[in-house]
């Protein structure tokens, strides 16, 4: 969608604030907003996007690295991101704090990354969601890429997680494949899923897949902070990542340091922005179960959560 239609749509719906004033107030330079490789992150990266071109403000897409793009947010390279998932980012999001960047705040959404197994498991492997269950059940979910080890099905590589250190630290029976895509996980979860055969992958919340599946997380032992930096805590005394993840991690808005400096009311509706659950998932599933565009889809989104957005704006 250009961004002729979008301002048109945006102000159909009243939600076009001070755009007269906006582009003698901040920099003609375009935001350079983050786009990660999962669908709810660039879904909503386009919302804003969509709201800031509404305001009279010039943007630009960049995809990054999902740990990478901390290093250039904090060095100004790029200007925002509007999930940081607490699980999979809080190192890479703490070290930018320190290099320059800035926390935009928490949403109200709690989020959970960590394994996960649909419902119909539970009778497979008696004992579940316990992770030493799930252990013992790891020839249930051999395959001849794993030869007797169980298969975990696990995220993207640049994501950041720790899953083969986790098998090793807690001396389990598996082998993590991590996929190249989020969409091969739900690929795989489904094809499993019509034939009721054993998976474990990795999945979160918020997401679309909990409406659409039954299923639960595994239990590790309980996340502490230590569990990542010191070896003796936790039951193993002589490795890290030997817990689970956050089961109610924050979600956050992370930006660089010129974006107040440069675009002062881009940072004040960032600063606003506040996504729930429901929120969050629906922009997940408006591509990955609608088969909408994500511009269409952050399009959508705005015209059912128009109160949400015209509270940032305001």
């Amino acid at each position: 969608m250009n961004t002729v239609r979008t301002v048109a749509f945006l102000g159909a719906l009243g939600l076009i604030a001070g755009t007269g004033g906006a582009m003698a107030e901040d920099s003609a330079d375009p935001i350079k907003i983050v786009t990660n490789n999962w669908t709810s992150q660039v879904v909503l990266s386009n919302v804003i996007g969509q709201v800031l071109q509404a305001q009279g403000l010039n943007v630009e897409y960049k995809p990054s690295d999902t740990q990478l793009q901390f290093t250039a947010i904090a060095s100004g390279d790029m200007d925002f991101q509007v999930e940081v998932w607490e699980g999979s980012m809080a190192e890479s999001f703490e070290k930018s704090l320190a290099g320059g960047a800035v926390d935009y705040g928490a949403h109200a959404a709690v989020t959970r990354e960590d394994w996960w197994y649909p419902a119909y498991m539970n009778e497979m492997c008696p004992g579940l969601p316990d992770w030493k269950a799930l252990d013992a059940c790891a020839a249930k979910l051999a395959t001849a890429e794993t030869g007797s080890k169980g298969r975990f099905v696990g995220p993207p590589a640049d994501w950041g997680k720790h899953y083969s250190e986790r098998i090793q630290a807690l001396g389990m029976n598996f082998q993590e494949v991590p996929v190249g895509q989020a969409a091969t996980l739900w690929a795989e979860l489904q094809a499993a899923y019509d034939r009721k055969e054993p998976i474990v992958l990795f999945n979160w919340t918020p997401n679309f897949i909990e409406a659409k599946f039954e299923g639960q997380f595994v239990e590790f032992p309980t996340y502490e902070p230590a569990c990542l930096s010191d070896p003796k805590w936790g039951q193993n005394p002589d490795a890290l990542y030997d817990c689970g993840a956050p089961a109610s991690g924050y979600l956050k808005k992370v930006g660089s340091k010129q974006l107040e400096e440069k675009w002062p009311k881009a940072a004040g509706i960032l600063k606003k922005v506040n996504f729930t659950n429901p929120q969050i998932a629906a922009a997940a599933a408006l591509v990955d179960v609608d088969g909408m565009t994500p511009e269409d889809a952050a399009k959508k989104w705005i015209e059912t959560n128009q109160d949400s957005v015209k509270s940032w704006v305001q």
